[in-house]
């Protein structure tokens, strides 16, 4: 077994409030091994994006982390001062955010923001830094690269641009990549293209990736693992495969189920009824339990955590059983 190289332990993110303390994630642990792609998958507020800014230090005041603990490559660095934890971020975590445009200075060319990471964090010289500036360039698929190297953002589309952002993340041979919904903002074509490109490039380099999105598609295209979240928790984690195929958690099989196919004639798409509790109105025992189908009371009174559901790992007090699409008759397209 490869020894993980990040590891997630019992996370706990708080909001506070005139009106009261927020709890945003609950108790979230999970591990990355080496080479790894986790995808963490869920609703628009269920805590993803959060994780991933949990885990790279960069938590929007007035969040804090409010308990458990995160080490990367055994050591912890959820408490370090700011200054250490930046050197971390540049070296050891490589970030890749939604809109490519806010990672980039639009006042500096592409290269010198590539060349001045690459000098910040690895022992190269000027020009080592360059050349190796084009070579990632290159290997994102940047064609003509000596070239447009020198260019500055705005010269550059959408999706190279989130090409030139992957680069940038891949400068200093990070161990750990944080990818927050890395094709969001890109049309399908390019979406394919920076999947496939962030995968050769992850698994070429050994790096760890957590991808976050809400986009099933590319969880079932891209990860080897998927996390589920719901309500600041995890709801099911497991290999991708069989939390598509066999989802243990009626959420899961919610989000399943809302997924057209094209090998079935169906009319209408499937849905969960309800919306996702407000962090300040968390029902009482499963967050789910007031949009599931198969609620028991334990379910109202009793909160579940994770265990065994066949191949997967499911905060269910009925796992398995959920496979049927909660709520899913007179649902609307």
């Amino acid at each position: 077994m490869t020894a993980p190289l990040l590891e997630v332990r019992h996370l706990r993110v708080e909001f506070p409030t005139r009106r009261g303390t927020l709890l945003a994630l609950d108790d979230i642990s999970f591990d990355i091994a080496p080479g790894e792609v986790l995808g963490v998958v869920g609703e628009s507020g269920a805590g993803k994006s959060l994780t991933g800014a949990a885990i790279i230090g960069l938590l929007e005041p007035p969040g804090r982390i409010a308990g458990g603990e995160i080490l990367l490559e055994g050591q912890r660095i959820d408490n370090l001062p700011y200054e250490q934890m930046r050197a971390i971020r540049g070296r050891k975590i490589g970030a890749i955010f939604q809109d490519p445009l806010t990672s980039l200075n639009p006042l500096y060319t592409i290269g010198r923001q590539l060349t001045e990471t690459i000098l910040t964090h690895l022992p190269v010289s000027a020009e080592e830094a360059r050349q190796r500036a084009i070579r990632l360039l290159q290997d994102t698929g940047i064609p003509a690269a000596e070239q447009r190297i020198d260019q500055y953002p705005h010269q550059f589309s959408g999706g190279m641009r989130q090409r030139v952002v992957i680069a940038l993340a891949l400068a200093a041979q990070p161990k750990l990549i944080v990818a927050d919904e890395p094709t969001t903002a890109l049309d399908v074509s390019i979406q394919a293209q920076i999947i496939a490109l962030l995968k050769r490039l992850c698994k070429e380099q050994g790096a760890a990736v957590m991808l976050v999105t809400h986009d099933m598609g590319v969880i079932a295209e891209t990860c080897d693992r998927v996390a589920v979240m719901y309500a600041g928790r995890i709801a099911e984690m497991g290999p991708v495969h069989d939390v598509i195929h066999a989802p243990a958690h009626p959420y899961t099989a919610g989000l399943m189920g809302s997924i057209p196919a094209m090998d079935e004639d169906r009319e209408r798409l499937l849905q969960i009824d309800g919306a996702m509790p407000r962090l300040n109105a968390i029902p009482r025992g499963c967050a789910f339990n007031p949009r599931c189908g198969k609620a028991t009371e334990r379910c109202r009174q009793e909160r579940p955590e994770l265990q065994a559901a066949g191949t997967t790992r499911a905060a269910c007090w009925h796992p398995g059983s959920a496979v049927a699409v909660p709520h899913a008759e007179g649902a609307s397209a």
